[in-house]
């Protein structure tokens, strides 16, 4: 999914894409605290190791970690706490029949703010094997090698 214009990325999981396979992107709201999103506008966020589970028709995201707001004292929050995400009923209709198939997973790709409002980028993802993962680096690599070749040839 590509960033529409006005978008400031917070936070990416690098790993997410090489880990999974993404089957299908959603975009969700997330209930935050006042020293959690000015933490964020810092971008003081972590998503590495971070997934979301879906519990009474409810999505909650763990592992996500929002360091402490320097100025927060006695205000500031957990950093590791479990935080729920907003989507409409369909789209948890939809996460909910997804992820009851083997194998599949929800995974936060990246964090950022839209209009002022924080989003997160689900995934429905679904895990690679090893072999999985050697096929994608000989793959960069090789489009890497052409695209040297070319940009050699060219001069």
């Amino acid at each position: 999914m590509k960033m529409p214009e006005g978008t400031k990325v917070i936070a990416k999981n690098r790993k997410a894409r090489h880990e999974y396979f993404v089957e299908e992107v959603f975009e969700a709201g997330i209930v935050l605290t006042g020293t959690e999103v000015k933490s964020l506008r810092l971008g003081r966020a972590n998503l590495q190791d971070s997934y979301a589970v879906i519990n009474n028709g409810e999505v909650f995201i763990h592992g996500m970690h929002i360091s402490p707001y320097d100025q927060g004292n006695r205000f500031n929050h957990d950093p590791m706490r479990t935080r729920k995400l907003l989507l409409n009923r369909y789209e948890i209709n939809k996460l909910i029949g997804l992820t009851q198939k083997k194998g599949f997973t929800l995974i936060p790709l990246s964090l950022y703010f839209k209009k002022g409002l924080v989003k997160v980028e689900l995934a429905v993802c679904r895990g690679k094997k090893l072999y999985d993962k050697r096929q994608d680096i000989a793959r960069r690599d090789a489009a890497r090698e052409i695209e040297r070749r070319m940009k050699d040839s060219s001069r």
